[in-house]
């Protein structure tokens, strides 16, 4: 494929994990500094950390990796003890928690906050990303400015996602692609009819733009979910209302891991000036997709 155009990328990030009973991975707090990692033999993490001028402790243990899409039963989930073992073991545990856990030594993750490899050969990640800022540039209020921290714990690789460049009527910037784990499509069996994924399989795909009409730097155009049965999206990059189209030099992509599997993210370039022969190629990649949902030009 011609390059510049469909610039399909797989970027590990972030540690997400912890997948709760809601649309998005649970997440452990939030604006929290003086992060630190621990995992011990029994394979259990002790994460520390400060908030508001006092120190937190989080016990996790009981969860890997991630399950395909499935009705039967529940995505994978930590068990957390957020009095860092007291609840659990009734003592101070933490005081006794020893730290075996090695340097890392796994895939590139983006928003690292720390990670490291398990004796067991397994990764853990923290890491922590601004989900919730508003749609389509507009001011985040400090609830929606806040740096989430989460926790992932796997092994082998991570999920792919894969973004593709085109435009949609000729002339708008258009997002499509796909989100796998291990070769299966991530995707939810229920949502709301915004897109907010009310089960644990669901996720939703957060893109931004870079110097648009929104302003300098980095602002959020939009968040939408992967499509049930085939994991895959697309996105114009229209006008909204009383907003302008939010087109930038660049864009960026970042999506919560199935299960406790890192947050995965994309970047690249817009595709520039309008190619019919560039377009028939995305257009074919499109159909590929096998969704209704999303369709060629």
């Amino acid at each position: 494929m011609p390059k510049g155009i469909l610039a399909s990328v797989s970027a590990a990030v972030v540690a997400a994990a912890l997948a709760g009973p809601a649309a998005a991975s649970e997440l452990i707090d939030r604006n929290a500094s003086n992060v630190k990692l621990a995992v011990n033999a029994k394979g259990e993490a002790l994460l520390s950390y400060r908030v508001g001028g006092q120190t937190r402790r989080v016990l996790a243990w009981g969860a890997v990796d991630a399950i395909a899409p499935t009705r039967s039963r529940a995505q994978v989930k930590f068990r957390l003890d957020y009095s860092g073992g007291w609840g659990t073991y009734k003592k101070r545990y933490w005081e006794t928690f020893r730290n075996v856990c090695r340097a890392y030594d796994g895939p590139k993750l983006q928003w690292l906050v720390t990670a490291c490899k398990a004796p067991d050969g397994s990764y853990w990640g923290v890491q922590a990303w601004q989900r919730m800022l508003p749609n389509y540039g507009l001011a985040p209020t400090p609830k929606q400015a806040v740096w989430e921290l989460r926790l992932s714990h796997w092994t082998g690789e991570i999920a792919q996602l894969e973004v593709n460049l085109n435009w949609a009527y000729r002339q708008y910037d258009h997002l499509f692609g796909r989100f796998t784990y291990r070769g299966q499509p991530v995707h939810g069996f229920k949502s709301t009819s915004t897109g907010v994924p009310l089960d644990t399989f669901g996720r939703n795909l957060y893109v931004d733009t870079l110097n648009s009409a929104y302003g300098r730097g980095w602002k959020r155009e939009n968040s939408f979910l992967m499509h049930q049965g085939t994991g895959a999206f697309c996105y114009g990059f229209f006008p909204h209302g009383n907003r302008p189209v939010g087109k930038g030099e660049r864009y960026r992509a970042t999506i919560i891991g199935p299960g406790v599997t890192p947050d995965v993210y994309w970047e690249a370039p817009a595709p520039g000036p309008y190619s019919r022969e560039l377009d028939l190629v995305a257009n074919e990649a499109i159909a590929a997709l096998g969704s209704g949902l999303c369709k060629p030009n």
